[in-house]
């Protein structure tokens, strides 16, 4: 079956297409253990194409002013989650033309507007709650094929905190007899996927560790009117500050016990104003520094304040995502991981290109919930029970 995954990320910086060829192996011995798997087939794929396309920056402007809005029109909300399916539909277009093949399915993940995993009051009752926007029956009916999208809200309805969903895809990717493996996703929001040796499905823990590149992006915005820090080049050329650093270290959501979730609503605007408040006086490239730490030191706290203390074998880190591009987050990371044991390796290592692997996640999602099987990892999530994700679309 050949299935196109979507994927637009917290960034908002465009749409990444995988189209991903998937069947089904002989069971595995290792797979036996897991109730969601047992009797089952394990899956297998090839990627068979992947392409990037950013989004136009009016369309960029409205996506982000969405996140962010204290209030927004009702009417622009409807036009954007139309808009955004035409713009998902064109992009899978235009990928499944360039590889010369047929799409079967379509996984889209859409565009978060608002994620709150933690219940809160509203008019009388508790709710935890997820908007991801780009409307599926617009992607099915300009593609001619079934749409899987709105993936997170079953798992909510299960209890959990609708993410990560990605862990469903570490563990096949990285599970390993002999080592634990850490996949650790650097997208607007930094996420990890933690694979102890020999693992079942059930030992997998999986939690935002906090800012990936959305703080170092706006800030980026903020100083220097630029989306990005192309290739760090403005944080290599600053020191740290490591008074910021420590001071924002000590605030309660990284103390927090996993599962978590994060996004704008804990990192976004506010969260950026008040670190240019901390910043105040620096110079800029100190200020973009700091940022950059910011992101590297708080992946590895969570990884040796809730990942080391359950098991010593992680040997590991495996990133993806956006901040694979920027060499001196990398090596800033890798200077934390050095005192842990843990080496800093690429998804590009195990035949997954770094920018595509949520894209191929959504598309293996999409497959399962097709054969109507479980996808969320409730040791990921925080669900009481494994849930088919998504709803579908006819063409």
């Amino acid at each position: 079956m050949i299935v196109a995954g979507v994927m637009s990320g917290t960034s908002a910086d465009g749409i990444n297409v995988a189209v991903v060829r998937i069947g089904e192996s002989k069971s595995s011995k290792h797979l036996g253990r897991d109730r969601v798997l047992r009797g089952r087939r394990r899956p297998h794929y090839t990627i068979l194409a992947h392409q990037e396309f950013p989004y136009p920056p009016r369309v960029r402007r409205e996506v982000l002013a969405a996140m962010n809005a204290g209030a927004a029109s009702v009417a622009d909300l409807a036009r954007l989650n139309f808009l955004l399916g035409e713009l998902y539909a064109k992009a899978v277009a235009r990928t499944v033309l360039n590889a010369r093949v047929k799409v079967d399915l379509v996984g889209c993940h859409g565009q978060t507007l608002y994620h709150q995993g933690e219940p809160t009051n509203f008019l009388g009752r508790r709710i935890a709650v997820t908007w991801q926007t780009g409307e599926g029956a617009v992607i099915a009916a300009r593609l001619g094929a079934p749409v899987v999208s709105d993936f997170r809200p079953a798992d909510m309805a299960a209890g959990g905190k609708g993410a990560p969903l990605v862990p469903f895809l570490d563990y096949f990717l990285y599970r390993d007899a002999r080592i634990g493996r850490i996949a650790q996703n650097i997208g607007g929001i930094a996420n990890l996927t933690a694979i102890p040796a020999g693992a079942s499905q059930r030992q997998i823990v999986a939690f935002d560790t906090g800012p990936g590149n959305m703080v170092i992006d706006a800030v980026m915005h903020k100083l220097f009117g630029r989306s990005y820090d192309r290739d760090g080049k403005v944080a290599a050329a600053g020191q740290v500050d490591e008074g910021v650093i420590a001071r924002l270290m000590g605030e309660p959501f990284f103390r927090r016990r996993p599962p978590r979730t994060a996004g704008r609503e804990e990192f976004g605007r506010d969260y950026v104003a008040r670190f240019l408040r901390l910043c105040r006086g620096a110079a800029k490239t100190r200020i973009v520094a700091t940022a950059t730490a910011l992101t590297a030191r708080s992946i590895a706290d969570a990884v040796q304040r809730f990942v080391l203390p359950l098991q010593m074998d992680y040997r590991e880190l495996i990133v993806s995502g956006g901040g694979t591009k920027n060499p001196t987050l990398l090596a800033m990371l890798r200077g934390e991981l050095a005192p842990l044991g843990i080496e800093l390796r690429s998804s590009n290592e195990f035949g997954i290109p770094s920018q595509a692997k949520e894209a191929v996640a959504f598309a293996l999602l999409a497959y399962e919930t097709w054969h109507r099987r479980p996808s969320n990892l409730p040791s990921a999530t925080g669900a009481r029970r494994a849930a088919v994700l998504g709803k579908i679309s006819y063409a």
